[in-house]
């Protein structure tokens, strides 16, 4: 166990937290470089901001200094620079090495999170509503016993081309008499 495994070990769950912040709200991201945005979302979640050494402010700074010029995100190897450069912001009274270290601690291992997302809320207005075993009419024919939608076969009337008078009882028994009497 030399302190370089070590270290192997803390990139690879701070590496993959990147990814992990890298990919949230994209559906085409492939996890190597990360947006601004989630940048900020990584910063947040992982009380890398604390209001009073680093503010959202100082995030986005070091991020538009850390990205390329005519680029919107940032790779890996940019991402632990943008680190250290905020942990001697985060952690003033450490020396680099040190604050970096706490700094990777945040991060590593975690994802991000769902905050602010709304809840729904179960009032009785709400679920008298939507309780399909109560609906009556026409409003009754467009779910199935277990209360799940039909679809479009609920909500249209689907015309019957068969030729037969609706409710005639020996629909589809035409061939059967014709083909009998040969």
């Amino acid at each position: 166990n030399s302190p370089e495994g070590a270290a192997a070990g803390e990139l690879s769950a701070l590496e993959e937290a990147f990814r992990k912040f890298a990919v949230h709200g994209d559906t085409r991201a492939t996890g190597k470089e990360m947006h601004g945005k989630n940048w900020s979302k990584l910063c947040k979640d992982c009380q890398i901001i604390d209001g009073k050494n680093v503010t959202t402010t100082d995030v986005d700074i070091v991020f538009s200094k850390i990205k390329g010029k005519a680029v919107r995100t940032i790779t890996f190897e940019q991402f632990k620079e943008a680190l250290q450069e905020l942990s001697k912001k985060r952690f003033k009274g450490k020396s680099d090495e040190e604050a970096l270290q706490e700094m990777y601690k945040l991060i590593e291992g975690k994802g991000p999170g769902l905050t602010g997302v709304t809840k729904t809320v179960a009032s009785p207005t709400v679920s008298r509503l939507t309780d399909t075993s109560k609906f009556t009419g026409s409003h009754k024919e467009r779910f199935d016993a277990s209360g799940k939608g039909k679809g479009r076969a609920g909500r249209e009337d689907l015309v019957d081309n068969s030729g037969y008078v609706s409710g005639y009882k020996h629909a589809g028994t035409y061939d059967h008499k014709v083909q009998g009497n040969k």
